[in-house]
């Protein structure tokens, strides 16, 4: 559909002989905030690697803003306008704060770009206190502005973030949520992957999860609150 910024149909995905997506459909509309939850090994980094071109499926289609991009190379789907911020953050170690967003700058095709390390800095104002440091020096928390920095640095259209908080304090985890707000409220569709519940059921709109490779949980993120569904035996929370 023209009001999706990204869509997956019936998505089946192999590492080998392994079969670990199972026909997966997912919709994110424009300017908004889908949260992809499920435990350890449920499929969702799969998901993502499917979406940026890191794996072709063996079946299915992505969309991404009415283009079809299935199986085509990273570079092509970036040049759509999808970023990643990825799990584990993979930083450029030995790269400066300053380098890391540089190599990742990308003008957004018919437009100015509304990012750029003066907005980056401005989003986080630490990056700008330690551009001339190494990336390998900064704390996990710093790293990980970092790697969204580096992703919104090619102004995207659609940004993926798999496992932000993962690996980080509370008081880290409470400022990237702060981030992805601000970052929806100006109108950036957003695909959020995590394991924790509560903090995607606070900032999304639509909300699925994924349990062996299969999408057993699909809507909107109010309808799932107000309806009371148990996701505990689908994320291994007991």
């Amino acid at each position: 559909m023209a009001s999706d910024a990204l869509a997956l149909d019936e998505i089946d995905a192999l590492y080998g002989d392994s079969h670990v997506l199972h026909r997966v459909s997912l919709r994110l509309g424009q300017g908004r905030l889908l949260g992809l939850l499920g435990r350890n090994g449920a499929g969702k980094s799969t998901t993502i690697n499917v979406i940026v071109g890191l794996l072709p499926p063996r079946r299915g289609t992505v969309t991404v803003h009415g283009q079809i991009v299935t199986g085509r190379a990273p570079e092509v789907v970036a040049a759509r306008g999808v970023a990643l911020v990825p799990q584990g953050r993979r930083v450029f170690r030995s790269l400066t704060v300053r380098e890391n967003l540089a190599v990742a700058a990308r003008r957004r095709r018919g437009g100015p770009a509304p990012w750029t390390f003066d907005t980056v800095s401005a989003l986080f104002p630490r990056l700008a206190e330690r551009q001339r440091q190494l990336a390998g020096s900064l704390s996990g928390g710093e790293q990980q502005m970092l790697a969204i920095g580096r992703a919104l640095m090619s102004n995207p259209r659609v940004l993926l973030m798999d496992e932000p908080s993962e690996g980080l304090a509370p008081q880290i985890v409470a400022e990237v949520m702060a981030t992805i707000r601000r970052l929806k409220a100006e109108g950036l569709s957003i695909v959020l992957v995590e394991q924790n519940a509560k903090l995607v059921l606070d900032v999304a709109d639509d909300v699925a999860v994924l349990n062996s490779g299969r999408v057993v949980v699909d809507g909107a993120a109010s309808d799932l609150k107000g309806l009371g569904i148990d996701l505990r035996q689908h994320l291994g929370i007991y």
